[in-house]
């Protein structure tokens, strides 16, 4: 998190900017054609990208710490965090304005920011400090415990917030890394714990019960129906993919293309979304599953296309000579 920072995060604002208001034209055009009955939610649903997927693909590419994958994944953050945010102003299971939900989500930050003060001060106390690392690889794994519990300790506030618990779980990857700045330094071993139990059973666990959940009959229904799939599979490529035309002055012409792909790759904030909306009534079941559908196809289809062009591009010139130094200068300061 450290670097994204500089040039790539203004990019990457300025590309979600501008995938809000392509949400927006999208949303308002399903809902033109009868196919949603909230334009508002479809255009949110339309906004996120999947980091959990997105930086997997990039760190076994070998690009994520490279200027490009640092964009990418700067933008897909940006994404993630907005969208996340605009769901839970807007659209709750708990019935509330607009202007409730931002003051108990003001409330939620302001607890979370005083959460991590008091835990980077008792952090240096020297002796708490040492028995976290004495206790940090023994079967007590006291670190991936504390992982857990501030899980779950937010989720549990979001819920009784009225918040959405898709929200509290983002908030606590960052809240953690805010936490354990030194991680590579003192305990390596943990952010590759965190990995396994994230990519190696909770991710798997998601995609099996998204695919038990999943409404095939409701999805071949009917041609129509079926018809929506490859329509939000296409509104979410332009929503989330053509913002990355604004790259080109500091990625080339096939990396802008993996960068639009990978930036369309989204699952679980869709099936999260979606959920939402379907006991709100804001949706259909038919388009709930066409929306998941799409979902899945992209994160099966994107990817491998994504990582063909980069693959064909690395030949290519990565990032203009400002990024590079910019991002040279800041990796070099948070080694320091």
């Amino acid at each position: 998190m450290e670097r994204l920072r500089g040039r790539a995060l203004r990019l990457a604002g300025l590309s979600f900017a501008a995938s809000a208001i392509l949400a927006l034209i999208a949303g308002y055009v399903a809902f033109a054609l009868g196919l949603v009955r909230s334009p508002l939610l479809i255009g949110i649903i339309l906004l996120a990208t999947s980091l959990g997927l997105v930086v997997p693909v990039l760190k076994d590419a070998g690009e994520a710490t490279s200027a490009f994958g640092q964009l990418v994944i700067a933008a897909a953050t940006v994404a993630d965090f907005g969208a996340v945010i605009l769901l839970s102003l807007f659209f709750s299971r708990e019935a509330s304005s607009p202007v409730a939900k931002l003051i108990l989500l003001a409330g939620f930050v302001t607890v979370i920011g005083l959460v991590v003060l008091g835990v980077m001060r008792l952090e240096r106390i020297m002796r708490l400090s040492a028995l976290l690392t004495r206790l940090q690889d023994t079967t007590a794994e006291i670190r991936v415990r504390a992982a857990v519990v501030l899980l779950i300790a937010f989720t549990a506030l979001a819920q009784k917030l009225g918040l959405e618990t898709i929200l509290a779980a983002f908030l606590a990857g960052a809240t953690l890394r805010l936490i354990d700045q030194d991680q590579f330094r003192t305990h390596p071993n943990f952010p590759v714990k965190l990995e396994a139990i994230g990519y190696g059973f909770l991710i798997p666990v998601f995609f099996v019960t998204s695919g038990l959940q999943f409404d095939l009959r409701a999805l071949f229904a009917s041609p129509s129906t079926l018809l929506r799939l490859p329509v939000f599979l296409l509104a979410l490529l332009a929503v989330r993919g053509l913002p990355a035309l604004l790259y080109r002055s500091v990625i080339g012409g096939r990396r802008i293309m993996a960068a639009a792909l990978l930036q369309a790759t989204s699952l679980p904030f869709i099936v999260a979304a979606s959920a939402i909306g379907l006991e709100l009534r804001l949706i259909s079941p038919a388009s709930g599953a066409a929306l998941v559908g799409a979902g899945l196809v992209s994160v099966v289809v994107f990817p491998v296309l994504a990582l063909t062009l980069m693959h064909d591009s690395k030949h290519d010139v990565a990032a203009t000579p400002a990024l590079q130094s910019a991002q040279t200068v800041h990796g070099a300061g948070g080694d320091g």
